[in-house]
């Protein structure tokens, strides 16, 4: 049966500050597999992990020697008005939870306690508070660190997150809305919609399936070049154009094509398969005017004005056969 998402769930929990969505293991093992090299003799630092339930937490220390990691640390936060957070560190063997560590604090990751654990560390792997999602980003790049984190789809569509995708800092992850099947949610949280479920463990889970993994972790899937089979001459009313810029409208990233070498607007999950050595980012959503992309007088939806990188401005005949040679080149 066809799924249908329910893209509410995760806007809700911005809306009503609920950042109580918890990782599944198998979506973490999915994920993680692509960055084993990384891992090498570094400090990973999960700042938003209680222990006793993340799934963050068991796959590093089950995975701790095959990943060759220094050490681990979890910290997570205490939301009631007298609590205190905690941290944990490990370094391998068996996991002693009376080392559990309190903070002086309620453990949030902007408090002094948390960024000196942060300080300590390589790499940032977790799944971060959604109604803090710019802060949050914020602190790791300003800190400069390696990052693994899951984010709502529509954090592309921040004005600073957008920024450091155009300018190579940060990129998609390799699996992406439906890819991460679902979030464990506690039990005060109401199951909203169609696409929600009890597992075998007796655990509520939601799959709103607009999520994504954000990183700056070097992965296969940015080295894929799109395999482009369009193209725009003899098919142009298939492309129309904007009002206020100049260039064309695409709906599916599939649908670029071959011979295009002006400003072209891709939906956002193009960035899904973005390979800046093929394609480059211009702007985001607004045409020459700095309103809203327009086709015949009405606005479309969000758009990433791009550009390809692999064919001349004035593309003819012999520029397609220099972008088939750069094709090979390339090998895709």
């Amino acid at each position: 049966m066809k799924r249908n998402a329910n893209h509410s769930l995760l806007d809700q929990a911005k809306t009503n500050k609920k950042d109580e969505f918890y990782t599944q293991l198998v979506d973490i093992e999915r994920e993680l597999q692509y960055y084993r090299i990384h891992f090498q003799d570094k400090v990973v630092y999960c700042n938003c992990d209680d222990i006793s339930v993340s799934n963050f937490f068991k796959y590093f220390v089950s995975n701790f020697d095959s990943l060759g990691i220094k050490k681990l640390i979890c910290a997570c936060y205490n939301k009631s008005p007298k609590g205190l957070g905690a941290y944990f560190e490990y370094t391998g063997g068996t996991v002693n939870y009376n080392n559990l560590v309190y903070f002086k604090g309620d453990g949030d990751f902007r408090s002094s306690e948390s960024i000196k654990l942060l300080e300590q560390s390589d790499i940032v792997v977790t799944n971060p508070p959604f109604s803090l999602f710019r802060e949050y980003m914020s602190q790791l790049i300003n800190y400069n660190k390696k990052f693994l984190v899951i984010s709502n789809i529509n954090a592309i569509t921040y004005k600073e997150i957008f920024n450091l995708i155009k300018n190579n800092k940060i990129w998609l992850g390799v699996n992406f809305g439906r890819g991460i099947s679902g979030f464990i949610v506690p039990e005060h949280y109401e199951l909203y919609g169609q696409e929600t479920k009890i597992n075998e463990f007796g655990e509520r889970i939601v799959s709103p399936n607009n999520c994504m993994w954000l990183t700056n972790l070097d992965n296969f899937k940015r080295q894929e070049f799109i395999p482009l089979t369009q193209k725009y001459r003899g098919n142009e009313i298939e492309y129309p154009c904007y009002d206020n810029c100049n260039g064309i409208n695409i709906n599916k990233t599939k649908n670029i094509p071959v011979d295009y070498a002006g400003l072209m607007g891709v939906p956002i999950t193009f960035l899904h398969k973005f390979n800046p050595k093929q394609f480059e980012i211009i702007k985001f959503r607004k045409g020459d005017d700095g309103k809203d992309l327009k086709i015949d007088g009405k606005s479309t939806y969000f758009r990433i004005l791009i550009r390809n990188k692999l064919i001349n401005q004035h593309c003819n005949t012999s520029n397609i056969l220099q972008y088939e040679q750069q094709k090979m080149k390339f090998g895709y």
